[in-house]
């Protein structure tokens, strides 16, 4: 099924299938946390950085990944939603941070609110994170 799926995604947005892209998927796919580029670096063996580097910024142009800002200062990506698309991302969602373990998971049923602003200022993005300690780290 998950297999199926990484096929689909991949074939649904041009992408060729390959090994990275494949192993990709399937670590963002099996988990409900977001990735920084080292985390994904640890987790396999022989991954050529500038490859990975690529995959992760294609996946994010093509709507399949997005950025899970949470204040950290480390770039970290989440598997988007089915709604996102190469011209729009639809990650208008909040994200825990653990202070304790640095896991960063995305709170999709909890949305950023709409905040009316003075006319004099346009706002490009907005970001709603929570900190605190997440399920694992309070035991």
């Amino acid at each position: 099924m998950k297999e199926q799926k990484i096929i689909k995604l991949l074939k649904d947005n041009g992408l060729r299938k390959t090994e990275v892209r494949i192993k990709v998927l399937n670590a963002f796919l099996e988990s409900d946390q977001a990735y920084g580029q080292g985390a994904l670096e640890a987790q396999f063996e022989n991954l050529d950085r500038i490859t990975l580097y690529r995959t992760l910024r294609t996946f994010e142009q093509k709507g399949i990944i997005h950025q899970a800002i949470d204040g950290s200062g480390k770039t970290k990506y989440a598997i988007c939603t089915d709604s996102c698309t190469e011209h729009q991302h639809y990650d208008h969602h909040a994200h825990f941070h653990c202070k304790a373990c640095d896991k960063t998971i995305c709170l999709e049923e909890i949305e950023v609110p709409k905040i009316e602003t003075p006319s004099k200022y346009k706002v490009e993005q907005s970001h709603l994170v929570l900190r605190g300690l997440c399920e694992d780290c309070q035991e």
